[in-house]
């Protein structure tokens, strides 16, 4: 089938961004919009919102898709082939349609990320809490449930109404934060000085020997690049490092000055063989650095920035979002939570970010990660193999999907660091399940 029929009596720019997204990116299929009933007169097939038809897949309307801003929106929950859902309809209403939720109201509520505009209090960096969401307080934060969603709809099509779709496949793309690149190298005298003193003034005296080894030759234990590099080489990997090239040092930004030769030689090394994203330093939503922060990216690798991954995960809607296409941002991955591991919008794949207080489709692609190391160690205190655990299982949901991972680890938790023990082995057992040969 080359076009799908899709009947609604209303049309919004949100039933567009939805249907485009469900079915030109998902399904692969096109589709004609018709709002006159005449027009399905002579077909055997088509799909129908708002509606019930006996000859098609009749999808029930709960409204969110003719409302315009944020009005608050009372979700109600539900179940469909053993799947939650959202924007569920009562007993009497299912025996009318096909689906017993609206499945276009439900992405839509998720992919916008509509429950974030709702009044909120803040977590200490300024972030929306993962514990607000929808999906945290029914505990279904680490399901894909838009993926779920698409792959039951596809089983649906092909066996009830006979339509052909062209088969979906799973995906996975390994990502870095460069944070902190070196532990002691590269600090300059200030910083090195201050780190001793805090280090003996703590009575940490095994920090200022390790540092004091490092500095008279012994391997930096966060310098995990070329082992990183290695196996990317082994499973023929193209990864993204998102590099932080923050100005000055401050409490959140803690890596070596960007202009440094050795950061220099450093990005233009792992440039390479990777993508290269810029990781805004912490308070560029405050002092727009970010402009100065991607130019100098730019200069050093000699290409132009269009991607982007926050630091510690600081997005703000529809602030954060309108800044990055100001600046020539056209895609990023900070879609989802510094606290808890799961799928912030409810899904793997990526999606245009839609601005709601403007009613407007953008050009700015949302890339979803699920697993962040420094979320699994110090968001939700699991160890090496508990993460491993909890990865695994998340893969399998999006495997059986066909829906696509995306994994965010520091070069710092792959490397020597007695807080970080093991997880360099972990992370070279996953790597190795997924791209066995």
């Amino acid at each position: 089938m080359d076009t799908i029929v899709v009947y609604s009596a209303q049309k919004s720019t949100r039933l567009h961004y939805v249907l485009d997204w469900l079915f030109k990116e998902q399904l692969h299929v096109d589709y004609k919009l018709v709002q006159n009933e005449k027009d399905l007169d002579d077909l055997s097939f088509f799909i129908s919102y708002g509606k019930s038809f006996p000859n098609a897949l009749s999808i029930p309307d709960a409204g969110l898709l003719w409302h315009q801003g944020i009005k608050k929106y009372e979700i109600i929950t539900g179940t469909w082939n053993n799947i939650p859902t959202l924007c569920a309809i009562d007993a009497d209403e299912e025996k009318s349609f096909s689906l017993p939720f609206d499945i276009l109201s439900a992405i839509f509520f998720l992919l916008s990320r509509y429950e974030e505009y709702y009044p909120f209090k803040a977590d200490a960096h300024g972030r929306y809490p993962a514990k607000e969401s929808i999906l945290y307080k029914m505990g279904w934060l680490r399901e894909p449930l838009i993926d779920e969603w698409i792959e039951g709809l596809m089983i649906m099509l092909k066996e009830r109404f006979n339509t052909h779709l062209s088969p979906l496949s799973f995906s996975y793309q390994p990502t870095y934060d460069i944070d902190i690149a070196y532990s002691y190298l590269h600090k300059g005298r200030r910083r090195t000085v201050g780190g001793y003193a805090k280090d003996l003034l703590s009575g940490n005296i095994k920090s200022v020997k390790e540092r004091y080894r490092v500095l008279h030759g012994e391997k930096d234990p966060y310098d995990t690049f070329f082992a990183i590099q290695e196996l990317h080489k082994l499973y023929n990997i193209k990864p993204i490092f998102f590099i932080l090239m923050a100005p000055s040092a401050t409490n959140y930004d803690k890596n070596i000055n960007p202009t440094h030769p050795e950061m220099q030689k450093l990005i233009k090394r792992l440039s390479h063989n990777a993508w290269i994203g810029i990781h805004p330093s912490y308070y560029t939503d405050r002092n727009n650095e970010l402009p100065a922060e991607k130019k100098i990216l730019e200069e050093t690798i000699g290409k132009n920035i269009s991607i982007s991954r926050q630091h510690y995960i600081k997005l703000k809607l529809p602030d954060t979002y309108r800044e990055l296409i100001g600046h020539g941002i056209t895609s990023d991955y900070s879609m989802g939570y510094g606290t808890h591991l799961g799928f912030r919008a409810g899904t793997g794949r990526s999606f245009l970010w839609y601005d709601v207080l403007n009613e407007a489709i953008t050009g700015l692609r949302i890339y979803p990660f699920c697993f962040m190391d420094t979320t699994a160690w110090y968001g939700e205190k699991l160890n090496a193999a508990d993460a491993l655990s909890a990865l695994r299982e998340m893969t399998k949901k999006l495997q059986q999907t066909h829906s696509t991972l995306i994994t965010i680890f520091h070069n710092f938790s792959l490397g020597t660091s007695s807080e970080w023990v093991g997880w360099g082995k972990m992370y070279e057992l996953f790597l190795g399940e997924m791209f066995k040969k």
